[in-house]
């Protein structure tokens, strides 16, 4: 093998390997993260688990980036171990469908031009041509995406032909020959391919490159099953990566991954070597070609699975024994899990558990905001001690979704995608504002704690009054967000400016108490901070209802402020029936409260 083979070699292989990861990119791409959501919310059953992991590791041609997905969603809490080893289970089947779409080349089209189409020396180059006129003249990003996945198609195939032709030659070098003759040694041949797999980080391309090398002649049964088997093994690194800095499930599923096929190669080491021992096969000395590959990758994956089925909770008890729960794993929370990194990596998913967090943020803000006006009539030390605490959580996730929205608007997006993060990153910070707000009326209840300021009878009716009004509006704002309801969202700007209206009439009525003397001049601080915050948490409630509505009704933002000139200018009938209905509902509790 000369010179130019090696350099030939080496540039076929990166062609091959760019190829594969571009084809899976775009895949990814097309899919927007709605196959990680499948597998989010269809594992109920060990069967279910393992036809999808089956069907999106052959979707996105990666069963790393699948475990690795896995390892992910349990981290973030949102699958159980046992459904992410049902998945794990499907993966190892899914990965061999790369393995039978590079045999094609296999195929005779002699005579028929349907089988010549589907031969890859013809149908990469169109695969090639038909993905740079999509990457370069399709306007969508949806169809740039298909271009870039048939590009990727194209370069493996292109990759596949430059080291078959580099190879080629060794089929008439003896030392080639006794090398592989050696990899029939079983022990020799796992750890060759679990080392060349672990290296490239990917099953279906050591498989790929064993089937390039295949096309010598010189690669016989005997050499290839245990490599073939040793791949399988060697494919677990990833997801062991992926797990440093997890969970402890996180690590358990990452386990159960080396388990299952560390376990599973050596049941199939055992079986294969004893009728070969006993019976023999007749083919064992034969050279093996790329479908003969392609289908005992496949044999052996499907078999180990079902063997493996009836005993999914036997590798979920292992993990736990080997990977020791610590005496407070329970009670932890882990309030990153949401935002984990590894879903960087498919941006419609990745954003939509972003959104998750801004939920569970909302409805902090909204449990925070009934305790400080609990704690307004029965101060508690514990209470807001409790409610500091959760304070401080809502302020770490607005951090976080920052930083992670951050890093993932570097990524390619689609259109789409931009919106959302947008909307994404505009309602986060509108929540952290209402928080900080709760946060300042439980610092005016501690105040009035320590003081020894209480409220008149009527004071505190107003204040009730006005707090119900906001707790109304705080609702909306979280449900609406949460479903996505602009039903809900519609309702809330008529009642904030009803809350504007109420503010302002109460602090005239609180300083009409004053001048009476039926409140203490002390008291005159408090009630008004409070009216302060519990206006602005309406005001950004009010924001997340443009938010809500702008970003499901048109095609891009709208200007807050000009929408909401817009929408009082106009004032609807609708909009005057609902502002109405809150005037009535709230002031008529004001009238009834004399000074």
């Amino acid at each position: 093998m000369t010179l130019l083979n090696v350099v030939q070699l080496l540039g076929g292989l990166a062609l091959f390997l760019f190829g594969m990861s571009t084809m899976s990119g775009g895949l990814e791409k097309v899919s927007g993260g709605r196959l990680e959501a499948i597998l989010e919310k269809m594992t109920d059953n060990i069967i279910k688990s393992v036809a999808l992991g089956c069907l999106v590791t052959a979707a996105i041609q990666s069963s790393s980036a699948t475990t690795v997905i896995v390892v992910g969603l349990v981290n973030a809490k949102i699958l159980k171990l046992r459904q992410a080893i049902g998945i794990i289970m499907g993966a190892n089947i899914g990965t061999t469908v790369t393995a039978h779409i590079l045999r094609m080349s296999e195929l005779d089209g002699s005579g028929n031009i349907f089988l010549s189409l589907l031969k890859p020396t013809t149908l990469a180059p169109l695969a090639a041509a038909a993905g740079i006129l999509l990457y370069y003249a399709a306007k969508k990003p949806y169809k740039r995406d298909i271009g870039v996945l048939l590009l990727g198609f194209s370069i493996l195939f292109t990759g596949m032909f430059a080291m078959e032709g580099a190879v080629s030659s060794l089929k008439d070098v003896p030392g080639f020959a006794e090398l592989f003759s050696r990899f029939s040694n079983p022990i020799v041949g796992v750890l060759v391919g679990a080392v060349v797999t672990a290296i490239i980080q990917s099953s279906s391309a050591s498989v790929g490159i064993l089937q390039a090398l295949a096309s010598t002649g010189v690669i016989t049964f005997s050499s290839a099953f245990p490599i073939i088997m040793g791949q399988n093994i060697g494919t677990c690194i990833t997801p062991v990566l992926a797990s440093i800095g997890a969970s402890k499930n996180a690590k358990r599923t990452a386990f159960v991954h080396i388990m299952f096929n560390v376990v599973g190669t050596l049941f199939f080491l055992i079986v294969i070597y004893a009728i070969q021992a006993t019976i023999q096969f007749s083919f064992w000395d034969d050279p093996i070609t790329k479908g003969g590959i392609a289908n005992f990758h496949t044999i052996f994956n499907v078999t180990v699975t079902i063997l493996f089925i009836p005993f999914a909770w036997v590798l979920e008890k292992a993990a736990f024994f080997f990977i020791k729960a610590s005496d407070d794993e329970a009670l932890q929370d882990d309030e990153t899990a949401a935002l984990d990194e590894r879903f960087l990596t498919s941006p419609g998913f990745a954003i939509q558990h972003a959104r998750e967090t801004v939920i569970k943020m909302a409805e902090m803000s909204l449990s925070n905001f009934i305790g400080a006006v609990e704690l307004l009539k029965s101060f508690d030390a514990k209470k807001l001690e409790r409610l500091r605490e959760v304070e401080d959580v809502i302020d770490r996730f607005q951090s976080k979704v920052d930083i992670y929205l951050l890093r993932l608007s570097q990524h390619e997006l689609t259109e789409t995608e931009s919106r959302l993060l947008s909307e994404v990153l505009q309602v986060v910070n509108e929540f952290e504002r209402i928080g900080d707000h709760d946060d300042n009326i439980c610092d005016c209840a501690e105040q009035m704690h320590n003081q020894g300021i209480v409220f008149s009878e009527s004071a505190q009716a107003e204040l009730d009054a006005v707090t119900d009004a906001v707790r109304e509006i705080l609702e909306y704002a979280v449900e609406g967000y949460k479903q996505g309801d602009i039903n809900l969202a519609e309702k809330i700007e008529p009642l904030e400016e009803v809350i504007n209206i109420l503010v302002e009439t109460l602090k005239v009525r609180h300083n009409d108490r004053l001048q009476k003397g039926l409140c203490g001049v002390n008291s005159a601080f408090p009630f008004v901070e409070i009216l302060y915050n519990l206006e602005r948490i309406s005001d950004h409630c009010s924001n997340v209802g443009v938010h809500i509505i702008s970003y499901s009704s048109v095609d891009s933002p709208v200007d807050r402020h000009e929408f909401l000139r817009a929408l009082r200018r106009e004032q609807s009938d609708d909009y005057k029936s609902k502002f109405e209905m809150y005037d009535k509902k709230y002031f008529d509790r004001i009238k009834q409260i004399t000074n």
